[in-house]
């Protein structure tokens, strides 16, 4: 049968998939990765298969040798290698690092298809994409199996480490993205630049990130603890939890901020999480003497953001990727800590401004700190704002729903491939 992409369509699913199934009709699937598995990868990861897994779903993880989804986040830091050989890889140089990550789809292929040989049960790969990686869909196609990709990395989207083999990636990315069953992008707009540079690809749909509000619920005992041990009673206390790097922006953001919090004696900052600027971020609140108002935890691992987030009054997000969906995003939601977060589309997205959070213009650093000071000033619309938040992540935003949504998707699939 010819595919949607073949014949040069593309469908876009999210109105025309069907209901999410009241029992999931799935008996295995196998969720393939070549991430480290740790921070932000791990959290994702294991919200999909832990939700997969709580609706009776057999989940076979395949990982990156010597990477773990469910090791602990305070033990394999965001800003440091799990292994010996990644921090070998991770110091080559550009081109090297590329071949290597084109070498491993042989380790891939070959993995996979012992697996499939070993389980025939399997209804379909869920693979979160990764550039250069086309043995999954290979193997997949090979055994007549759908693989459905996950995509948070794109060719085509703006990268830090920017890559050498560029036409290479984008002639890989167009492959398995028009050969794939399916695809699921993290935001509309994201899957808009991809459908842009490659034209014809496989049907999709737009699935955010989420957050489980068991996981992210708390007593007023438990917030009293927490203010207490970070010395935070009496104050109102806007948060910031993530990695401490250039792009989040949280070291300009305390910079811009600091010569106002003299007016705002109300007011502290709670910033919790470690990396290449929390050094210099750390000095910086020393020299100035704002150790008082600016409180840094450091690293903490992933169980314990809960409590710290019980403590937060609101919560900031000084910057994020135009087409990306910030996990942190939902957790603040989650805990009913109502977020201030530039208005990129993913965002806007899933934030109703003034309802369940606000937004500045992005990049707009100056924006955000009016927009967290006119904020902390307003007790009750925080108390308003957060629990709409909340409420709507326990509607809408659980991993649960992203799951049922992905099964709804999978079985869209099989019913067009019957047709």
């Amino acid at each position: 049968m010819t595919s949607p992409a073949a014949a040069g369509i593309h469908v876009a699913m999210n109105e025309n998939t069907p209901p999410a199934p009241e029992t999931v009709p799935v008996r295995r699937v196998l969720y393939h990765h070549r991430t480290q598995g740790k921070a932000v990868e791990g959290v994702h990861i294991r919200g999909i298969a832990d939700a997969l897994r709580a609706e009776g779903v057999a989940v076979d993880i395949m990982s990156l040798p010597g990477a773990d989804p469910y090791a602990s986040p305070k033990s394999m830091s965001p800003t440091r290698q799990a292994r010996w050989w990644m921090r070998l890889l991770s110091r080559c140089p550009e081109p090297l690092f590329e071949l290597a990550e084109v070498a491993y789809n042989l380790i891939a292929g070959a993995r996979i298809l012992a697996y499939l040989l070993r389980n025939r049960d399997v209804d379909f790969i869920y693979e979160r994409y990764s550039l250069f990686m086309f043995a999954p869909v290979l193997a997949a196609r090979w055994r007549k199996l759908p693989i459905i990709l996950e995509v948070n990395d794109s060719a085509t989207v703006f990268r830090v480490r920017p890559l050498f083999f560029q036409r290479l990636a984008m002639a890989i990315e167009r492959w398995v993205f028009r050969r794939a069953a399916g695809l699921v992008f993290v935001s509309g707009v994201f899957r808009d630049r991809a459908l842009a540079a490659h034209g014809a690809i496989a049907p999709t749909i737009v699935t955010p990130n989420a957050a489980n509000i068991a996981d992210f619920s708390f007593t007023a005992e438990q917030r009293a603890t927490a203010r207490e041990k970070w010395k935070l009673d009496g104050h109102v206390v806007c948060g910031y939890l993530g990695a401490f790097v250039p792009w989040h922006a949280i070291d300009d953001f305390v910079r811009r901020i600091a010569a106002q919090l003299g007016s705002a004696p109300h007011l502290k900052l709670l910033l919790v999480g470690d990396g290449a600027t929390f050094s210099a971020l750390n000095t910086y609140i020393q020299e100035h003497g704002l150790e008082q108002r600016v409180v840094l935890t450091g690293r903490v691992a992933h169980d314990a953001v809960p409590g710290l987030l019980a403590a937060m009054d609101m919560a900031i997000l000084p910057n994020a990727g135009d087409y990306t969906s910030p996990v942190k995003l939902f957790e603040f939601m989650a805990c009913a800590v109502p977020p201030v977060a530039p208005d990129f589309e993913p965002i806007k997205e899933v934030v109703r401004e003034g309802e369940t959070g606000w937004m500045f213009k992005a990049g707009d650093l100056d924006a955000a700190v009016q927009a967290v000071l006119e904020r902390s000033r307003d007790d009750a619309g925080l108390k308003r704002v957060g629990a709409a938040a909340r409420a709507y992540v326990a509607a809408e935003r659980q991993w649960r729903n992203n799951i049922l949504q992905l099964v709804g998707f999978h079985l869209a699939l099989k019913k067009r491939e019957c047709t």
